[in-house]
């Protein structure tokens, strides 16, 4: 069976590898000799697909191609090395071409692709934003109620004015006289 990319089928495909990466974060511990290992899972599968396309829709084929690099969108990947694996969706991650020296129109080609994961839906907020949205308009309420108490403090405060008025002369004045 020929690697297939979506609907494109991959021609003359010469050399195909998967790889398989752990995710382990390294934590150093102070004071201690050695280190402890945690387990993040694993990384996206990667695949690379080398080949050589020479019939007369080589030219379509690697316009296909670019065109698949260029849209970003996730494609199905089926290969025989693959089926073991959970590799059902791939995102292509980069591809190069040759023109092969001496056959017009013969392309060799290298696919690098990565595993895509459809990523999870996050749980709804509604309930949580009712109750932050509840919060929020009983202590914007407290302020305002709050606020209403300023004309007659500011009135009161007008009182110390005029006592507090030279008071900071005063005490420059009583610093110098002292000595301090």
């Amino acid at each position: 069976m020929r690697p297939m990319l979506g609907t494109l089928e991959l021609p003359q495909v010469q050399d195909l590898t998967t790889s398989d990466l752990r995710a382990v974060a390294e934590h150093q511990a102070v004071g201690k000799d050695g280190s402890m290992l945690q387990n993040l899972g694993r990384a996206a599968t990667g695949v690379r697909v080398r080949g050589v396309a020479t019939d007369t829709g080589a030219a379509t084929l690697i316009e296909e191609l670019k065109a698949q690099v260029r849209t970003g969108e996730p494609v199905a990947f089926v290969a025989d090395i693959t089926a073991d694996t959970s590799v059902e969706e791939v995102l292509v991650d980069d591809l190069q071409v040759r023109e092969l020296a001496g056959r017009p129109g013969a392309f060799a080609y290298v696919l690098t692709l990565r595993e895509f994961t459809e990523p999870v839906v996050p749980a709804s907020t509604a309930a949580l934003e009712a109750d932050i949205l509840g919060e929020a308009d009983d202590l914007l309420g407290d302020l305002l109620d709050g606020l209403d108490i300023t004309p007659p403090f500011a009135t009161g405060l007008e009182a110390f004015v005029t006592p507090l008025t030279g008071l900071l002369e005063r005490l420059r004045t009583f610093r110098e006289a002292t000595g301090g």
